[in-house]
């Protein structure tokens, strides 16, 4: 079978097209012969070398793959054809998504939502868990408030929209060119973004917010926007900077590969209309190296989507 990855890490260029011999599924495990595969920056870090799967080369990024089961073991709940999509883990034992079978415990994988495309459905599994872990870990009351950065991006916009719907009341932020996009995800306030985004959302809760979000990573510059005894979720490892009061959160999506539950609730939520999926554009798998490049070069909402 076809892989994209990498033997030398390092820039968009170095991604290339591999041969492996094809996986097959065992007791519990599903084999899904992979439609799309959504592109996310944890796959840019892996191709650089800085998020090293624990295998050898090639080393194959992705997180989140769309397709159709074609063979499946023991105590299965699919069956042949079901369209379905699945996170996988590249360090796990099964590897990345950027392949053209992926193998993995039924567990780690639902039925796309109804009426998407392959396309769209990649989109949400690895960021959709992010942001109901997220969401999870902050175990707020409906009514409380909470601050959302970087709410254009896929993963801030997926939070917007869950925490709408969970009762929060929540601001986003966002440049001028996003403003519309932001607002369409229907949070309660809009600020600008920027490295003093802390001062606009403590304009409209001047005491701060039962929680802030930090999808953007602005870390030490947003921490003062949350009040005593409220939370603070961050990403990518951060433990917080120390400020007194303020309960700090580190997401791990890996936590959640057995997640169907929470993956088949987050298709739900697409069919009725609470979350929307957003494809940016969609490349051939050998123009992967394309795919990250325009990534890379920011701006994109959405995500870039590569297909078999």
């Amino acid at each position: 079978m076809r892989v994209i990855g990498v033997e030398e890490f390092g820039g968009p260029e170095k991604l290339k097209t591999f041969e492996k011999p094809e996986p097959h599924a065992g007791p519990g495990e599903v084999r899904l012969a992979v439609k799309a595969i959504a592109v996310s920056p944890t796959d840019t870090l892996i191709r650089a070398g800085l998020g090293r799967p624990n295998a050898e080369p090639p080393f194959v990024p992705g997180m989140d793959a769309a397709g159709v089961v074609d063979e499946v073991g023991e105590g299965v709940p699919f069956s042949l054809g079901d369209e379905v999509m699945a996170f996988t883990i590249p360090a796990g034992e099964h590897g990345g998504a950027y392949s053209e079978y992926v193998v993995g415990p039924w567990q780690s994988m639902a039925r796309i939502p109804a009426g998407t495309s392959f396309a769209e459905a990649s989109t949400l599994p690895m960021n959709g868990l992010t942001a109901v872990q997220t969401l999870e870990k902050l175990a707020l009351a409906r009514g409380a408030t909470i601050a959302v950065t970087g709410a254009a991006g896929t993963l801030g916009s997926y939070v917007v929209q869950l925490a709408e719907e969970a009762g929060l009341t929540v601001i986003a932020d966002s440049s001028e060119k996003d403003r519309a996009l932001v607002e369409s995800l229907g949070p309660d306030s809009v600020v600008a973004r920027g490295d003093d985004v802390a001062k606009r959302i403590l304009e409209i809760a001047p005491d701060g917010v039962d929680a802030v979000v930090d999808t953007a990573m602005q870390k030490e510059q947003v921490t003062s926007a949350v009040k005593p005894g409220g939370a603070f979720a961050s990403f990518r490892g951060w433990t917080g900077d120390g400020t007194e009061g303020v309960r700090f959160e580190v997401v791990s999506v890996g936590d959640e590969y057995l997640s169907h539950e929470k993956l088949d609730r987050l298709r739900t939520a697409v069919e009725r209309g609470s979350v929307t999926l957003r494809v940016a554009g969609v490349l051939p798998s050998d123009q992967a190296g394309e795919a990250h490049r325009r990534l890379e070069a920011g701006g994109t909402r959405g995500r870039f989507v590569l297909t078999f």
